[in-house]
């Protein structure tokens, strides 16, 4: 068998063509008020490809059953692809074994796991630390402060520049023998900024300082290699990368999973149960309570199929014109500022115009069917920062275009001039 190099291999990818991509995803066909949909609100979540529509109804046509301990055809079929989607994240992540891989409802879900069971164990004592930044999401900041209640551990805070990135000098001076974990945002939801995560998870390491990482906004744009990039945990959502809501996965190094005892109980997590006592099944099995979202792993695999298609490379290069060109555009606009202008980015802006609030221009270009997200994106404590109430924001993935961009300014203009 001939042996392909990694060239040919890049060369069997599928050639990128946005406007055959869109074609892919039948919502984008779609009119709202009469208009030709422009959704640019991808980091909410993002639409679905109809390879993944398919598979779902598929499933639930022709292979519907319960996994695990099923004898018959349907319940092996079933746990067969529930179990080829954990090797196939597996496999998108690098993770080492698939036992690394957990299966949750979401990002939100999976920290809160950790936040419970690490708690749970009495990994942390009164008076730990645990950093975090000044520009999580609610769902890096609230499941830690809930736990406060039976630990009465600390929440020290990585601030942020002007531009909108995290001071690694001031990171650095956070540590000391109380510090138990650094829980971190990969890439900002509402300003764009892409940390440097590998910076920061080795400075932590040097202080033998575990590293969680937040990748719901890095896992539809970037490659995320677990092994390279060495944090302990990483959660992300299948929704934002083209797949079905309420799936999600946490990854976790074996050493840590093992220690932390299960976040809940029911079926399929239990090795033996008496009135007295129960012993719990082996990774990942322990942290899988009850029926778990069977169609909804099967719809993560289609997604990352999908995107196992094309070079990730080829996609990013054209997200990344969609940033540079729609920053330009925005700049032209009287009176339009964009908060966070970090170095390094992601194609999610987000903007204010003099005069005008962020309510009124989502409310005002949506009747021309353009979709963008206002209000403070669950990072209030970001909006605070900069003193703002709210933003309006614009996210972009590979099939989003240039001629979007345009509608969006226009649509923009066209609040402007009404709210004068």
């Amino acid at each position: 068998m001939e042996i392909q190099t990694k060239e040919a291999v890049v060369n069997l990818k599928r050639k990128f063509d946005v406007d055959e991509v869109r074609k892919d995803f039948p919502i984008l066909s779609r009119t709202v008020n009469g208009k030709p949909l422009v959704y640019l609100d991808n980091a909410a979540t993002s639409q679905k490809p109809q390879i993944v529509i398919d598979s779902i109804t598929h499933y639930y046509t022709y292979e519907n059953a319960n996994i695990h301990r099923g004898l018959y055809f349907l319940s092996e079929l079933s746990t067969e692809l529930y179990e080829t989607a954990r090797l196939k994240v597996k496999e998108f992540i690098n993770a080492m074994s698939a036992s690394e891989v957990i299966f949750v409802r979401g990002t939100t879900e999976a920290i809160n796991l950790v936040a419970s069971s690490l708690c749970r164990a009495n990994y942390f004592k009164d008076g730990d630390e645990i950093i975090i930044s000044h520009m999580e999401h609610h769902a890096n900041i609230v499941p830690w402060q809930l736990q406060r209640g039976s630990k009465k551990f600390n929440l020290r805070i990585i601030p942020i520049t002007d531009n909108g990135e995290l001071d690694l000098k001031e990171y650095e001076k956070l540590f000391n023998k109380r510090t138990k974990l650094v829980s971190i945002v990969y890439i900002s939801n509402s300003l764009g900024t892409i940390n440097p995560v590998k910076e920061i998870i080795e400075i932590a390491h040097k202080n033998g300082v575990p590293v969680l990482l937040d990748a719901a906004q890095a896992i539809p744009h970037l490659k995320v290699d677990v092994q390279d990039l060495d944090c302990d945990f990483l959660a992300f959502s299948g929704h934002k990368v083209f797949g079905p809501t309420g799936i999600g996965v946490l990854y976790g190094k074996t050493e840590y999973l093992n220690m932390m005892p299960p976040y809940q109980g029911g079926g399929d997590m239990i090795r033996h149960v008496t009135f007295e006592k129960t012993t719990f099944d082996d990774l990942p099995r322990k942290f899988e309570a009850g029926t778990p979202n069977i169609a909804g792993s099967v719809g993560l695999t289609a997604a990352i199929k999908y995107l196992n298609q094309f070079d990730r490379n080829v996609l990013l290069q054209h997200e990344n014109s969609l940033l540079e060109y729609a920053t330009e555009k925005l700049l032209e606009i009287n009176g339009l500022k964009i908060i966070g202008r970090a170095r390094e980015k992601a194609p999610v802006i987000s903007f204010v115009v003099d005069g005008v609030h962020p309510y009124d221009i989502g409310t005002i270009i949506d009747t021309d069917g353009i979709a963008i997200r206002t209000g403070h994106h669950c990072t209030q404590p970001i909006m605070d920062r900069y003193n703002l109430p709210a933003t309006a924001r614009a996210s972009f993935v590979f099939y989003n275009t240039k001629e979007e961009i345009d509608k969006l300014v226009v649509g923009i203009n066209k609040v402007i001039k009404m709210i004068s």
